[in-house]
């Protein structure tokens, strides 16, 4: 061996980031498997790599044993004296058995094992670095297609985002950029698989805690989200300064910030509302943007009965209901809604806890403007 091989070493710890002794480790293990392969030999033997002086030497290693049960393993206490006095019972002897054309074999059969070894390392290395930014978003470059999954090149991994973690109705094409969700990363026999997501929900907080420096410094905080991806979402936020505005936050100056994301997953809906620990507060607020005139609360069945006006009934149970599925899921409550003129022939509304109750010129211009705004979302 020449000094190349140092060099060599030496570049692969710079180029790739795998340390010179691990690749050491892998040469030495591939010669002792090129010895016993190509001379026949099932003893137990080390060898001794020397990078300075660029020379390989293999040693048979045989315990000192009172009665030598295998030759190739084992060597009697007599025998052993014989090579050095001070050897004793349970030590081990050392004999050089290097073949003379040992260094162009070994070469040879080791070339295969080390390259599999500096792979393993690399790809040991890679999954350290993915494993770390599990429920993380990053950004990839699409590579290719295939009828399940849509490949994402992230730098050194590919990382596959399949059919039901897309986007229904969002086109990928090839040297596309696109922001992922990383849901999962884990070994496998070809290298580390890494899961990614544009559906996940995770995948709509992180982008707000990017767009919204509140969120990243912990002032505003995201308490929950329900998210029908490609379709519509709803998030709450709580600010822990009374003096913040967590709504406006997130909204950003003429909705600057809210519409980034928005565009980010090509028109996706979002409705942020304030979160609050009273769940009738809470429930009004999830129901945005209908109008609510009462929320009434079973603790136990953890289930509510709310009240919108007649004219808005569609608007709070949405297309398809989606509207109030999103709301139960944002809030963790039972959601039934009813119209005003429904529940007052019910005999339960108003009732005696009624909080929402509006003024008499609140049937005003401002309902008129929402509806129209969210037109589309009327059964």
């Amino acid at each position: 061996m020449s000094s190349d091989l140092l060099d060599a070493l030496n570049a692969l710890e710079e180029q790739k980031g795998i340390s010179r002794d691990v690749l050491i480790e892998a040469i030495e293990a591939a010669l002792v498997t090129a010895y016993k392969r190509n001379f026949n030999q099932a003893q137990n033997v080390r060898v001794d790599l020397n990078l300075d002086k660029g020379s390989i030497r293999v040693f048979s290693r045989k315990d000192v044993v009172e009665e030598v049960e295998d030759d190739r393993l084992q060597i009697s206490e007599e025998d052993a004296k014989a090579i050095n006095p001070a050897y004793q019972l349970e030590d081990i002897v050392e004999q050089e058995v290097t073949p003379r054309n040992f260094g162009r074999i070994a070469a040879q059969t080791a070339k295969q094992v080390v390259t599999q070894r500096v792979r393993e390392a690399e790809r040991g290395l890679i999954y350290e670095q993915y494993v770390d930014r599990e429920d993380d978003i990053v950004t990839g470059v699409v590579e290719r297609l295939d009828a399940r999954n849509i490949y994402v090149g992230l730098g050194k991994v590919e990382a596959a985002l399949p059919q039901n973690e897309q986007i229904q109705g969002e086109t990928y094409h090839p040297h596309d950029r696109i922001k992922v969700y990383i849901t999962k990363v884990e070994r496998t026999t070809r290298g580390p698989q890494v899961i990614v997501s544009r559906t996940h929900p995770g995948l709509l907080r992180r982008l707000f805690e990017m767009e919204v420096p509140e969120i990243y410094e912990g002032i505003v905080e995201i308490k929950s989200i329900a998210r029908e991806a490609g379709d519509r979402s709803k998030i709450s936020v709580y600010a822990h300064n009374e003096e913040v505005d967590p709504v406006g936050s997130c909204v950003g100056a003429k909705g600057a910030r809210v519409q980034t994301i928005v565009n980010e997953l090509n028109g996706e809906k979002i409705d942020i509302v304030e979160w609050s620990e009273d769940p009738v507060v809470f429930v009004a607020n999830a129901l945005s943007p209908s109008k609510v005139l009462d929320v009434q609360v079973d603790e136990e069945e953890k289930s509510t009965t709310v009240v919108v006006p007649d004219y808005q009934l569609s608007l709070a149970i949405g297309k398809r209901g989606q509207n109030a599925r999103l709301a139960a899921k944002l809030t963790g409550w039972k959601i039934d809604i009813k119209s005003e003129t429904d529940a007052r022939e019910l005999g339960i509304y108003p009732s005696a806890t009624s909080t929402f109750i509006p003024a008499e010129d609140e049937e005003s211009d401002f309902a008129d403007v929402t509806v129209d705004l969210y037109q589309d979302d009327e059964e």
